[in-house]
């Protein structure tokens, strides 16, 4: 019988939630302006997400776009974010801490889990895409499984999963079942059957988003209210969504 393959799904609101759920996917990672790498998504988005879908629910906590070398302002935000997710129904927590020179900053993610367990003992963490900026990734992953993190999020330390395969078999190998490994970035309905096959990996982790367009900001386009910028310099109308119907390609390519 063939092993199942565990499809988790990056999603920026409730309604993206519903509509992974509703495509099959087997876990939510809920983030909060997604355009920006995802950041931490509110109490009241987890809320609504937790009384819509029945799927487990990871959240990031990440206070801001840019690097994972933190302020203690930062961290105490982090701190307080995550036991307010845990506390809100959250089924684990994504996380990255650096050091300045790179490195992960070891003591700061034990104080971290320690908080998390102290609220609930079983939690799942991930250590997230952090990790494709470490100088040396196998002992990044050794510190991170002394830690008792359940699983890293990587690209292979490239701009894909697919272009990252080779390093993401290694760190499989390497991490020798201690921690999950859980390729993301780039993986798509098109691709993703050849890279199980070529990794290994009994997970993967995509955004399958589509675009949809806003028209309300098109009376005054010289009025900037975030987002993107287009060629022109004028605000664009469009933003991504998850769209069931790419999540459910994605997991006939994984079914075969």
């Amino acid at each position: 019988m063939k092993e199942r393959i565990l499809f988790e799904v990056c999603c920026g609101c409730t309604e993206d939630a519903v509509e992974a759920e509703a495509g099959g996917a087997d876990r939510i990672e809920l983030n909060s302006a997604l355009f920006l790498g995802g950041l931490t998504p509110s109490i009241g988005t987890l809320e609504a997400v937790k009384a819509q879908v029945k799927i487990p629910v990871m959240c990031m906590v990440r206070p801001r776009e840019g690097g994972f070398c933190y302020t203690e302002y930062d961290y105490e935000t982090m701190c307080r974010d995550a036991l307010a997710l845990l506390r809100a129904g959250a089924d684990g927590i994504v996380f990255g801490f650096l050091n300045a020179d790179g490195t992960v900053d070891v003591p700061r993610c034990a104080d971290f889990l320690g908080r998390l367990r102290a609220v609930k003992p079983d939690v799942e963490t991930v250590f997230h895409r952090a990790i494709d900026v470490v100088p040396d990734v196998y002992k990044a992953l050794d510190e991170l499984i002394a830690l008792g993190v359940t699983r890293v999020l990587t690209s292979g330390q490239r701009a894909s999963a697919p272009s990252g395969a080779e390093t993401i078999r290694a760190m499989l190998r390497h991490a020798a079942g201690r921690i999950d490994i859980l390729p993301g970035g780039g993986i798509n309905a098109g691709n993703v059957r050849a890279f199980l096959e070529e990794t290994g990996v009994k997970s993967v982790h995509a955004s399958a988003r589509s675009l949809r367009t806003d028209t309300s900001v098109r009376g005054n386009p010289e009025i900037f209210f975030g987002g993107k910028i287009d060629g022109k310099g004028v605000p664009e109308d469009e933003y991504k969504v998850t769209d069931r119907a790419l999540v459910a390609a994605v997991v006939r390519a994984i079914e075969g």
